[in-house]
């Protein structure tokens, strides 16, 4: 069984972006580091806290950071959860993926390049 390196990305869908933005700038005291139409990601005390505008989730999402992502997956599915979005590249070689826990909770696992 491989560990996590624990929850490290939160994803939150927004409906407005720049009300958002002005709202989470003043939670967690600091900018943007990343700030575009599709995405603002805030870093703040080694976590990544990111809006997602016209998104489809239904709620936050939590990402476990893990060393490998594919093995990660493969533990889960095999201890009954099911995969909702295959890992995928979202930019630099970060991976992300999303799964379903039996009572249909969402969450996430990502992959940094190493």
């Amino acid at each position: 069984m491989t560990t996590t390196q624990g929850i490290q990305t939160v994803l939150h869908p927004v409906t407005d972006l720049e009300k958002a933005k002005t709202l989470y700038a003043a939670l967690l005291g600091v900018e943007p580091a990343a700030d575009s139409p599709y995405y603002v990601g805030f870093e703040a005390e080694g976590q990544q806290i990111g809006l997602v505008p016209n998104s489809d989730m239904a709620a936050p999402i939590s990402y476990w950071h893990v060393a490998d992502i594919e093995a990660k997956l493969a533990e889960i599915t095999a201890a009954g959860g099911t995969v909702k979005s295959a890992s995928k590249d979202v930019g630099g070689g970060r991976l992300v993926a999303t799964f379903a826990d039996p009572d249909g909770n969402v969450l996430g696992v990502l992959q940094d390049p190493s």
